[in-house]
């Protein structure tokens, strides 16, 4: 699992429309990240901006994403991932899965969790 800044708050929870997901950018490692966070009810998930099929980012237009029915589906190539997971269960890289964050909630603000959190 990659470094993180623990406790490096990455957006307020109300940010994210439930069921939705958007992009923020971190640092990890030092290096500026852009990420997804997805939101289901109080719970947020997040993964490194980047389909594991081509290495390109899964967003049709800058923070902008594909959800259906609890997937989240690359702009590129059609993949689907079970946003509560990050598996692919449809597409080019069926089987794999998005590389997760740990993130957890705290006072209302999404901010990035210690490993194995």
């Amino acid at each position: 699992m990659d470094r993180v800044t623990p406790g490096q708050a990455l957006c307020r929870l109300d940010d994210i429309p439930a069921n939705e997901a958007i992009a923020v950018d971190a640092t990890i490692d030092g290096e500026l990240d852009s990420l997804i966070l997805t939101r289901q009810g109080e719970s947020v998930r997040a993964y490194f901006n980047i389909c594991p099929h081509a290495g390109r980012r899964l967003d049709w237009a800058p923070g902008k994403f594909l959800m259906k029915d609890g997937l989240l589906i690359c702009a590129a190539h059609g993949a689907s991932f079970q946003a509560v997971d990050g598996f692919c269960i449809g597409g080019p890289c069926r089987g794999a899965s998005l590389r997760a964050v740990p993130v957890e909630v705290t006072e209302g603000a999404v901010v990035l969790a210690r490993q194995g959190a």
